[in-house]
């Protein structure tokens, strides 16, 4: 597909970790017209908000990266908002592009789409196989809903309404809140921490065993728009009719306890580890199958522990900001 640098893309979510990443691609790549808009302009649960602003912005394309996230804690003790404040921004953004003829849609959803127990590595033809991951499981029936949906205005609409599903994602502007976080961000501040304090072991939720793939929001990001840029012919070849979903990751996975010794490299942490068996430890694996979207002519490019350091380097950077910043 010939890229249009001048076309009007909305990116929302354009503060989060994803949303983030793919500004600052699309601006690498020279696209002119980057539309942004922050919660105190506009509120994405709002149905009437969002249809204002897509009629007043023009839209061509959209990258559809908002959501509510956070780790095993984080859905476990809000389920009610991480399937309510999703299935609102989903359905309020998808059906005011549709309304305001935007045909080019790109949405970003997790790879815990997929049942607990699906077989490792997990293809897309395993969406809707099996029973979910209890602990994230309404984030999950979410984001089902939200590849639903772009398959639905894609079938009675004709719209080109495609969906992303990312590994686990780290890098630059995550959320490192002691509670909230994802696995990578939390364990990161957990080893900064320990290391300014001198302590001498780092407690670790779970056993160590599972098995996690991860990719570098970077990684994410180049993938998003890569699939964004394929033509209609070039991606239907490589997807099912009417399936609007690709995995997005590495194809490899390491365990956590090796993450958990990779981040103790990195943040310089001498000590021991050690593993809380008492907490849970979520699905024992999670690798994504990538073959379709190699075939699309896309592959990760950033190592893991390159890319933790990455990650750190931006974690210190953000502690350097002054508060309010």
């Amino acid at each position: 597909m010939a890229r249009d640098l001048n076309a009007r893309i909305f990116v929302a979510g354009h503060r989060g970790m994803v949303g983030s990443a793919i500004v600052r691609r699309l601006w690498a790549l020279g696209y002119t017209q980057i539309l942004t808009a922050g919660r105190d302009r506009l509120d994405l649960l709002d149905p009437a908000a969002v249809d204002a602003y897509f009629a007043e912005q023009r839209v061509d394309q959209v990258y559809l990266a908002a959501a509510k996230v956070g780790g095993i804690h984080a859905n476990a003790t809000y389920p009610a908002d991480f399937i309510y404040q999703n299935l609102m921004i989903q359905a309020n953004v998808i059906h005011a592009a549709h309304t305001h003829g935007v045909f080019k849609l790109l949405f970003l959803g997790s790879s815990c789409i997929y049942p607990v127990l699906a077989a490792q590595p997990m293809t897309e033809q395993a969406l809707l196989a099996g029973s979910l991951e209890p602990t994230n499981e309404p984030y999950a029936v979410a984001k089902i809903a939200g590849i639903k949906l772009c398959e639905s205005y894609n079938r009675q609409h004709g719209r080109d309404y495609r969906s992303v599903m990312p590994t686990n994602l780290y890098g630059p502007g995550d959320n490192y809140h002691p509670d909230n976080s994802h696995v990578i961000a939390g364990l990161l501040r957990r080893f900064h921490e320990a290391v300014q304090r001198g302590d001498e072991e780092v407690l670790i939720w779970g056993s160590g065993a599972p098995r996690r793939e991860f990719l570098h929001v970077d990684d994410m990001a180049a993938a998003s728009v890569h699939v964004m840029e394929l033509s209609q012919k070039g991606y239907g070849e490589h997807t099912e009719p009417m399936r609007s979903h690709v995995n997005v990751g590495t194809g490899v996975d390491c365990t956590i306890r090796e993450l958990a010794e990779a981040l103790a490299r990195v943040t310089g942490f001498k000590g021991r580890l050690r593993f809380d068996t008492s907490k849970p430890d979520g699905a024992p694996r999670k690798l994504l199958d990538v073959s379709r979207i190699n075939a699309l002519g896309w592959e990760a490019y950033v190592p893991l522990e390159e890319g933790l350091r990455d990650a750190y380097n931006a974690y210190l950077a953000a502690l350097e900001q002054p508060r309010g910043h």
